[in-house]
C-alpha cells in the first residue's frame, strides 16, 4: 500500500463517524431548508427558495439576528478579557495553588448549563441576591431588569463559556519562555509593557482559537437565551426551535439554522483573517 493512500485508509473509521454524525445531517437540514411548507399541507418535497427570501426580507428575523450576533460579540469580549486574565494569573501561581484554582475555574464545566444558567435565573430575579444587594448598599431604589434582557443573557453565557477561553489561552501560555518576560524586565519595560508587548503578541494563537470556540457557542446556544431570555427576546435557536417544533414548518427551522451558519463561518474567517495578518509572523512562529 502506498505512503499517500495508507493515511486515508487508516482514517477510513473516523470519517465513516464523521460523515454520518456531522455531514448527513448537516446535508438533510440544507436540503429541508429549499423545501416548501404549506399551512394545511404540511412540508412539500419541492425546491424553493421561499424560505430565504423569507428571512432576508423581513425585518423581523433581522433583529433576531443582530440580537444573535451582538450578544455572541459582547459575551466573546468579556471573556476574553476575563479569561485572558484568568488563565495569566493562574499560569504565575505556585503549587498547589495553581491546580486548586484551576478546578476552581473549570468545575463549572462539570454542571450541566441547564443548571448553572437556572441559578443565574435566581440570581437575576426581582427579589434575587443581586437585586437585593444592591438596594441594601443604596445604589438603586428600585429592581434591576436583569431577567429577560440581553444583560442578563449576556452576563449568564459568560459564566457559562469563560472557561473555554481559559484553557485556550493556558494552553498558549504554556509554551511561552519565562526568560523572555524576564529579559524585558531587565531591559526596564514595565510589567503592563511585558504583558502587552511580550505575552499578549504570543499567546495570540490561543486568544484568537478561544475567541473562535466563545462566540460559536454563543451564537448558536439555546438553553441560556431560552432561560434567561424568554420568548420576549428570541436568539437564532430558539427562533429555529420554534418553527421546528410549534409551527412545525421545517423548512423555514432549517433555513434559519443554515443561514446562521453561513453568516458564523463568515463572521470567523474574516476575524481570523485580519488577526492572522496582524500577528502572521507569531502564528507562524507557533505552527514551526
Amino acid at each position: 500500500m502506498s505512503a499517500r493512500v495508507n493515511p486515508w485508509v487508516l482514517s477510513t473509521p473516523a470519517l465513516a463517524l464523521y460523515a454520518t454524525f456531522l455531514v448527513v445531517p448537516m446535508a438533510l437540514v440544507i436540503l429541508i431548508s429549499f423545501f416548501d411548507f404549506q399551512f394545511y399541507g404540511g412540508m412539500q418535497a419541492t425546491f424553493t427558495w421561499k424560505n430565504y427570501f423569507e428571512i432576508l426580507s423581513d425585518g423581523y428575523y433581522y433583529e433576531i439576528y443582530a440580537r444573535t450576533f451582538g450578544v455572541a460579540a459582547a459575551v466573546t469580549l468579556a471573556c476574553l478579557v476575563l479569561g485572558t486574565a484568568e488563565a495569566y494569573v493562574l499560569s504565575r501561581m505556585a503549587n498547589p495553588w495553581k491546580g486548586l484554582f484551576l478546578m476552581v475555574v473549570l468545575g463549572p464545566l462539570l454542571i450541566s448549563v441547564v443548571v448553572r444558567t437556572l441559578g443565574w435565573a435566581l440570581l437575576f430575579g426581582s427579589t434575587g441576591l443581586i437585586n437585593k444587594a444592591l438596594m441594601g448598599i443604596g445604589l438603586i431604589s428600585t429592581p434591576v431588569d436583569l431577567m429577560y434582557s440581553n444583560l442578563g443573557v449576556a452576563i449568564a453565557l459568560t459564566h457559562v463559556l469563560v472557561p473555554f477561553m481559559v484553557i485556550s489561552v493556558w494552553a498558549s501560555l504554556q509554551r511561552i519562555n519565562p526568560s523572555t518576560e524576564a529579559a524585558a524586565l531587565s531591559l526596564g519595560a514595565t510589567q503592563f509593557t511585558v504583558i502587552r508587548r511580550v505575552v499578549i503578541p504570543q499567546v495570540m494563537p490561543g486568544i484568537l482559537s478561544g475567541a473562535i470556540m466563545v462566540f460559536a457557542m454563543a451564537a448558536s446556544s439555546f438553553a441560556t437565551p431560552a432561560i434567561i431570555g424568554g420568548r420576549r427576546l428570541k436568539n437564532v435557536a430558539t427562533a429555529a426551535y420554534d418553527e421546528f417544533l410549534n409551527t412545525l414548518n421545517w423548512p423555514l427551522g432549517a433555513a434559519l439554522a443554515v443561514v446562521l451558519l453561513l453568516a458564523t463561518v463568515v463572521v470567523l474567517l474574516s476575524a481570523n483573517r485580519i488577526i492572522e495578518r496582524r500577528y502572521g509572523a507569531v502564528f507562524n512562529q507557533a505552527g514551526g
